[in-house]
Order: C-alpha cells, then structure tokens, then sequence
C-alpha cells in the first residue's frame, strides 16, 4: 500500500513540495550561516517526496546520544527556523491537510501533510526511518 500511496503522492503534488524544500536548502547552503538548515531541508525533501512508510525521529532516539542537532544548539536552531520558516511551512501543509481531508480519498495525503507540519516546525536533529 506504501508504494502507491507514494506513487499517487509524488504524482498529484509530492514532486513539487520536495522540490520546494530542496530549493529552500539550496537557498539555505548559499548563506553559509544556514547550512544546517540546509541539511535539514534536504532531508525533509527527501522525505516529503515518498512519504509513505516512513516517519521522521530524533537522531537521538537512533544513536542513543546527543550530537549538535539534538542538544541545546539543535534547540536554539529549531527557534530561529521556527521564527523565520518554520512557521509558514507548517501553515502551508495545515492548508494542504484540510484540502485533502474534504474528500474519504485525499484523508491519507492529509495525514502525510500533517506529518510534514510538524516537521515543519522543529526539522533540525530529525532523520527519517522507515516503519
């Protein structure tokens, strides 16, 4: 099922949102200072294009151990890309969500919209895992 949810998704709009992060981290890695935005915006892109049988966690969670992303300076960055993006992304997404969730088809799509806004929000120190 995983494989045509994610075949449908980059069909009717999962192509242009990664495309869409992809150009945000592309924009990001030209400003030096941003990179580790950047980093995380490639990620995300990744993810945003197949989302279905994945899901993103704490790299925490996978080493067992705070690294840069998941420690304090993660947290400050989470702020600053709160505050500047994170913000109108994840607003993005929850319009996208409510889109899809007018129609019984479109309910998982909302559901992958909704994992991408919380993303959205906080993307530094997330990797994605399959399920």
């Amino acid at each position: 099922m995983s494989l045509i949810g994610n075949i449908l998704w980059f069909i009717f709009g999962g192509a242009i949102m990664g495309l869409g992060w992809w150009l945000a981290g592309l924009l990001a890695y030209i400003s030096i200072i941003c990179i580790p935005w950047g980093k995380a915006c490639f990620v995300i892109g990744k993810f945003a294009f197949l989302p279905f049988g994945k899901e993103a966690v704490s790299r925490k969670h996978i080493n067992k151990k705070d690294d840069i992303g998941t420690g304090t300076l993660g947290a400050i960055g989470n702020v600053i890309w709160f505050v500047f993006a994170g913000i109108w992304l994840a607003i993005g997404h929850m319009i996208a969500a409510i889109a899809c969730f007018i129609t019984i088809i479109g309910i998982p799509f909302g559901i992958q919209h909704l994992k991408l806004a919380g993303i959205a929000i906080a993307p530094i120190g997330k990797t994605i895992v399959e399920k």
